[in-house]
């Protein structure tokens, strides 16, 4: 009787399925069925198949031993087992590289540098300090120029300052609008970008500002009161009059100031 079906009968007379078998010696299905056909091949090398059947053969109750030097009569005799020599011994001796000697020749030589270095530091220091000694020494004392303080100029007084003149430039559009009722708004400032758009309560102040231009519609222009520029010109309109103003550096014109 082969191997395989003597791995066969006692499995069925254990009671197991291979899909018992394989599960307790974790072999892969395929693999048991072959080998209790007697086909070796899928356990990929005589090393495996040797370690397959033992595994098998404990699960299925029977002495693998038997078995095993049946296999290996079948199949060119068990393994030889190896001397450590054999096995760690090189196929080709490797050149071994001699230890480098130091260069002794390139450290003095790096010394000798690294001290000159050093000598002609201590020449050129110690030289300049004498040269200033001397210096010193030989040259009379010369008195300090005397420094004439300078003019202090007073500051303005608050108080007196003179108001910015009317029309002269600024940097930039400042607006501010003070609701005195519920006013709709909307208001624009460079390329016409959206600075504010909705209705102010009354009491509300807003303010704005732009680099070059700022447009304001007015629902109501009697309802507000704009400051443009540091100036109060007062309500642009009266009550329930659309107004569509527009307002840059320069604003607002001499005559504009009309505080209402």
């Amino acid at each position: 009787m082969s191997i395989g079906e003597t791995l066969a009968r006692q499995r069925e007379r254990a009671g197991l399925t291979v899909t018992q078998v394989s599960l307790r010696t974790r072999i892969r299905e395929s693999v048991v069925s072959a080998i209790e056909r007697d086909d070796f091949s899928p356990c990929g090398g005589n090393f495996y198949a040797r370690g397959h059947i033992r595994s098998i053969a404990r699960v299925v109750g029977v002495d693998p031993e038997p078995l095993v030097q049946e296999f290996d009569e079948a199949h060119g005799g068990a393994p030889q087992p190896a001397s450590a020599i054999t096995v760690f011994e090189p196929d080709q001796q490797v050149a071994l590289r001699g230890r480098r000697s130091p260069n002794w020749t390139a450290a003095m030589a790096l010394a000798l540098v690294l001290v000159v270095g050093y000598g002609i530091f201590q020449v050129l220091h110690r030289g300049g300090g004498e040269r200033h000694d001397a210096q010193q020494v030989a040259g009379t004392p010369v008195a300090p120029k005397p420094t004439t303080p300078a003019p202090t100029t007073p500051a303005p007084d608050p108080t007196t300052a003179a108001p910015p003149s009317i029309g002269k430039p600024h940097k930039g559009v400042q607006i501010k609008l003070t609701a005195r009722r519920a006013t709709w708004v909307d208001v624009r400032g460079d390329k016409g970008r959206s600075l504010f758009t909705g209705t102010l309560s009354a009491g509300a102040d807003r303010h704005w500002s732009a680099r070059k231009v700022i447009s304001i519609v007015i629902g109501n222009g009697g309802g507000v009161r704009l400051t443009v520029n540091g100036h109060d010109i007062g309500s642009p309109g009266t009550d329930g009059n659309v107004m569509e103003l527009k307002f840059t550096p320069s604003d607002p014109k001499p005559g504009d100031d009309q505080p209402t």
